[in-house]
């Protein structure tokens, strides 16, 4: 009797096996119309694992995820993750909003192929996954491909095409106005996150700014128990009497602290002045896990040709008055903006009380 069971057993998961084969098979063949066109794994949290972008000039980019709430850059920078939540928010909700007509279905087609966007996405998938996915079985990678074409003309849809369909199709955002093209992009820099540090005061162990050119005003904030110490650095002493309401919203500057924007061309002229003095101010930060994050800044010029037009180059006037150049651990040029760093960018001598200086300009 239990033989007998076993064999009706196995019997019922081979037939469950061969049609689940055939239904995979079928998948396989032609996407029907209009139904998944979607990236449904891109709206499940660890869904995407990959997704990786390229133009017809050979530039690409590739984004891979880490973590829910990290994704890096072509495996070495951290990306924006607003951006990636963005374009996987896209994935998830695209739909065909209809097929293109055959009188212009050749000319689309043409101009797809001569300018479109690859798209590879890459996700876990299962072979076998019944009942609203309470079982599933034969987990493996699945790489979804499409190609993204230009805007329709009412710019509220975008020409894409699937790779297994027969021809594109006309897809939108239901409820969005707008086309979706602009957020397929290639440029790595324009997927990088901006972040400095992101530290809530409790996660802070240290926060040093040195200022060369005024060494007695350098200081050092740093964690002691559950309160904090400031200290001047040259020559080290400790101060007792310093603002505590100005320390705190020092402290507090540091959480979602960004960046303007990476300084990817910085001209010559500032390459043979500014950037050959010592910098303006040097900031560091430490948190409580050790890690630490270091800024140094140096002016920016409103118009470089000033440098060589000028005699005086030291003159307040032709600083550019919104942004200074900042280089973040030795590695990346970037601009920030005085509106941000002002509080932060102060000598010691305004964190024992006195008023505000221009120290950063």
């Amino acid at each position: 009797m239990r033989k007998r069971k076993t064999v009706i057993s196995v019997a019922v998961i081979a037939l469950l096996g061969v049609a689940t084969l055939v239904i995979v098979l079928l998948r396989g063949q032609n996407h029907t119309f209009p139904q998944d066109f979607q990236i449904e794994a891109a709206a499940r949290p660890g869904g995407v694992e990959k997704i990786f972008m390229a133009d017809k000039e050979n530039n690409s980019v590739t984004l891979s995820r880490v973590s829910d709430s990290l994704w890096m850059v072509d495996g070495q920078f951290e990306a924006n993750q607003s951006l990636v939540d963005l374009l996987l928010r896209t994935l998830a909700d695209i739909r065909i909003r209809s097929a293109v007509n055959k009188a212009s279905a050749e000319n689309v087609t043409k101009q797809m192929a001569a300018k479109s966007i690859k798209v590879e996405v890459y996700y876990k998938d299962y072979r076998i996954n019944w009942f609203g996915g309470k079982v599933r079985m034969f987990r493996h990678t699945k790489c979804e491909v499409l190609y993204v074409g230009h805007d329709t003309q009412d710019m509220m849809a975008t020409y894409m095409y699937r790779e297994g369909d027969r021809a594109p199709y006309i897809v939108h955002i239901p409820g969005f106005r707008g086309c979706i093209s602009p957020r397929f992009f290639i440029d790595p820099y324009l997927w990088r996150s901006h972040s400095i540090v992101n530290l809530p005061v409790q996660k802070i162990a240290r926060v040093e700014l040195e200022i060369p050119s005024m060494p007695s005003e350098s200081f050092a904030v740093a964690r002691e128990g559950d309160g904090f110490t400031f200290s001047l650095l040259n020559p080290p002493a400790r101060v007792d009497g310093f603002d505590t309401a100005r320390v705190a919203q020092l402290l507090s500057s540091f959480v979602n602290l960004n960046f303007d924007e990476y300084a990817r061309v910085v001209p010559k002229a500032e390459l043979d002045t500014t950037f050959s003095r010592a910098p303006r101010t040097i900031l560091r930060i430490t948190s409580t896990d050790g890690d630490m994050r270091e800024l140094k800044t140096f002016l920016k010029y409103s118009n470089p040709d000033d440098i060589l037009a000028m005699p005086d180059t030291t003159m307040y006037q032709v600083f550019d008055l919104d942004r200074l150049y900042a280089v973040v651990d030795n590695k990346d040029t970037v601009l920030i903006q005085y509106f941000i760093f002002d509080n932060i960018l102060q000598p010691a001598s305004f964190f024992m009380g006195r008023e505000k200086t221009l120290l950063a300009r």
